[in-house]
């Protein structure tokens, strides 16, 4: 496939790291800023740098390069994803399971990006061609809520929302054995030596740390309805710290759980709160993430409804993390609803 570049140009406003400078901005992960830089897109006073603790000076020209394909990848989107709210800035979904976030060299199938780019969703491109309107991922296998950029600007306040944990989400999950009490775990995260598609609480890894609250004890077999809250965003984090308290989330063959009788479809793992300043106003809001049919019919079936629609009332989580509901003023909107708008203003 034929590729095409794009060079900006950026003046340094102070001394500091030249990593920390482009991701002020250029937003994104800082991995991806990272690997810019030691690839060679980076210049600074004319010259190619490839260490990202290259340490800049006030008045500092600094050029990159980010290379695009030219011809957007092609796959057939065969999925529909519900709709949370939308407005000029940002749109916010619900991932179904099974949906890989963004294209990458082993990902042959249609991605949430390819969805976006069908639907004719206008995105930012700070992140790169494949990347477009991604400002932070959930792994393939977990659904949930999501934020999309619309826009470079907003992207950019939405990626620095993520390093100061202004913006985070609560997750649900069932587990297949309860814990002991609710706790936060404290444990740096890196590559499984054993298994490379795995993760693991490993020294040298980088530090993480989760909170996990018990929600509802299961009405059959052993499992356990658990809330969790992310303080840092690692890779298949809630699954690591989990495994390593000898927990498992009941669909997840990978990290250890073994299933009994019958067949669970899923990894029973949801993003169900999301929360963020929003870039325009900067009014914190909320957006909860309806669980999917994929996953409901296992929780129900597990859990007495009435106690469910208790323990997962919006507030009622977050007080057990003792975050403020109040702040937090909901945008919340079904995919239903915006479809009905739709028509409404077609017709």
């Amino acid at each position: 496939m034929k590729k095409e570049s794009l060079t900006q140009r950026l003046v340094a406003d102070e001394n500091g790291r030249l990593d920390r400078f482009l991701h002020a901005h250029l937003g994104g992960s800082r991995n991806q800023v990272e690997q810019l830089i030691k690839k060679g897109f980076v210049k600074v006073g004319g010259k190619v740098v490839t260490k990202a603790g290259y340490r800049l000076v006030a008045s500092d020209e600094v050029e990159y390069t980010i290379i695009q394909p030219k011809e957007s990848r092609r796959s057939e989107v065969d999925f529909e994803v519900p709709v949370i709210y939308e407005d000029d800035d940002i749109l916010i979904v619900n991932k179904p399971s099974g949906v890989v976030v963004h294209p990458a060299p082993s990902v042959k199938e249609a991605t949430l990006v390819d969805w976006l780019k069908a639907k004719g969703v206008s995105l930012s491109t700070i992140s790169g061609e494949e990347r477009h309107g991604i400002v932070h991922r959930l792994d393939k296998e977990t659904s949930g809520a999501m934020v999309v950029a619309k826009n470079n600007r907003s992207h950019e306040r939405l990626s620095a929302q993520l390093q100061d944990k202004s913006m985070g989400r609560y997750y649900i999950a069932v587990i297949d054995y309860p814990l002991k009490e609710s706790t936060t775990v404290e444990g740096a995260i890196g590559r499984n030596r054993a298994n490379r598609l795995k993760m693991a609480v490993t020294e040298g890894g980088r530090a993480a740390r989760t909170r996990f609250e018990k929600l509802l004890s299961g009405s059959r077999d052993n499992f356990e309805l658990v809330a969790a809250k992310l303080y840092t965003g690692r890779t298949h984090q809630i699954r690591v710290h989990l495994a390593s308290l000898g927990r498992h989330i009941v669909g997840d063959g990978l990290y250890g759980f073994k299933s009994g009788k019958g067949k669970i479809e899923r990894i029973l793992l949801h993003a169900y709160v999301l929360y963020l300043k929003h870039p325009t106003s900067g009014e914190t809001v909320r957006f909860v993430a309806d669980i999917p049919e994929s996953m409901k019919t296992a929780v129900e079936s597990s859990f007495e409804k009435e106690k469910l629609d208790e323990v997962l009332d919006p507030c009622a989580l977050l007080r057990r993390f003792d975050d403020d509901c109040e702040r937090m003023r909901p945008k919340e909107r079904s995919a239903a609803d915006a479809e009905g708008e739709k028509r409404s203003a077609e017709s």
